[in-house]
């Protein structure tokens, strides 16, 4: 028996027979093939059950770096993760056109769950891929693309790992950019009134939101031909590792020993937000360092909902019996047609709301779910929600396709568990 496995969010557990590390692509089809179930599993920032491998687990750790690239075309391996993506991507003059904000996930894994950045004329990361090489249950690596199988391709570039076992991605990339960060405290309704104005103009803008209060942090990143002009070593220490880290983790900890203080502390957090100018390369802009645990819901409305979506929960976070001391985090992103995400076919905002491990979330997320299911919105795939198959099945119009085609390359479930066995029926 392999050492018990635990995700970043410690919501999900996992005793898997054996952990595979395979070094080459035969490597993987070899241990898919003799296995009876297999699950690849990441980097394990899934806060769903999504990477639990309940027979061997497949690490995919030391099955990385780049294959091949060739202009803005570039073939990478499945365990890379974004943090050494963007790096290697950099040595080559080149970036990923847009990120969220962790980088710790393989790329394999960020895209098979939706993960996303911000900015209304882009959509989510695996929008960027032009092409897969995927082991399928019977050990045959396989290439797909538009043209190459394309309905394999429609659903393993974001399929949840439910095809099969990604080996390599080829993404389109861009040149490398420098983006001009502003960063500053505002009102939410303030920010609400001018929000479609500033996400048609400014090419990547978020808000988070401290919810007993209405104060935000506003975000605004643009590609500028500038040069670096980024914040000092000892600034972005402070900044990132004391503040957003040290210290928002000890006041975290506050409001989970002594809850009565996390509406006040949180109303703390939102009346210390500082102002932030400065230039550096996308991805030192883009991603931060997360070592503040949290779990975390999040939804995918159509753009026109979001401010009802706002108005609905600041009003259900007013009646909640216990207080919320991590922000709401409001995002956006340009529909596009891949069969399971979640902007498909719609211009998306992202509304994310989040609880400092070991304090309580169940009636906050549940309102929030409640209020976001009226409006037709979609969960992130990574993250904590509560539909199954029927429902979900009801939000995506190719939802069966997708099942068809896993029916097709996986009859007996070989890459199946708990949590796709609810999500996927």
């Amino acid at each position: 028996m392999a050492p018990p496995w635990t995700n970043w969010a410690r919501t999900e557990t996992a005793a898997p027979i054996r952990v595979e590390h395979p070094t080459t692509a035969e490597g993987i089809s070899e241990v898919v093939r003799t296995a009876d179930a297999v699950r690849a599993r990441g980097s394990g920032h899934s806060f769903t059950g999504v990477a639990v491998a309940p027979s061997v687990a497949l690490d995919l750790d030391r099955w990385t770096g780049l294959v091949d690239v060739a202009g803005e075309l570039v073939t990478v391996r499945a365990g890379t993760t974004l943090r050494q993506l963007n790096e290697l991507l950099h040595r080559e003059g080149l970036a990923m056109p847009n990120l969220g904000d962790i980088d710790a996930q393989t790329i394999a894994g960020a895209t098979a769950t939706g993960t996303h950045g911000t900015g209304a004329a882009l959509g989510g990361l695996a929008t960027t891929i032009v092409a897969l090489e995927v082991v399928l249950a019977d050990g045959s690596l396989v290439r797909c693309s538009p043209t190459e199988r394309p309905d394999l391709f429609e659903a393993a570039r974001l399929g949840l790992g439910a095809v099969g076992v990604i080996s390599t991605l080829t993404l389109r990339c861009v040149p490398s950019f420098v983006l001009h960060a502003r960063e500053y405290p505002a009102r939410l309704d303030a920010v609400l009134e001018e929000f479609d104005h500033l996400t048609a103009t400014e090419d990547h803008v978020e808000f988070h939101w401290f919810p007993h209060g209405d104060r935000v942090i506003v975000k605004r990143n643009n590609r500028v031909d500038e040069p670096r002009a980024p914040l000092s070593g000892l600034r972005r220490f402070y900044e990132y590792d004391v503040m957003e880290n040290a210290a928002f983790g000890a006041v975290c900890k506050v409001a989970r020993a002594v809850p009565a203080t996390a509406r006040g502390l949180n109303r703390m957090c939102g009346a210390l937000i500082g102002e932030r100018d400065y230039r550096d390369q996308s991805h030192r802009v883009f991603t931060t360092p997360r070592r503040v645990r949290f779990v975390e819901t999040e939804y995918a409305v159509p753009r026109a909902e979001l401010h009802g979506v706002l108005r609905e929960l600041r009003a259900a976070v007013a009646g909640l019996e216990h207080g919320v001391i991590v922000p709401v985090e409001v995002r956006v992103a340009r529909g596009d047609d891949i069969w399971l995400s979640t902007a498909h076919g719609r211009d998306t905002a992202y509304v994310a709301v989040h609880q400092y491990v070991g304090m309580p979330h169940r009636r906050y997320f549940d309102a929030f779910e409640r209020i976001a299911l009226a409006v037709g919105g979609r969960p992130h795939w990574g993250k904590l929600h509560s539909l199954g198959a029927e429902e979900l099945a009801t939000r995506y119009p190719r939802f069966a396709d997708f099942r068809r085609v896993r029916a097709e390359v996986d009859p007996d479930r070989k890459f199946g568990n708990r949590h796709l066995e609810r999500v996927l029926g």
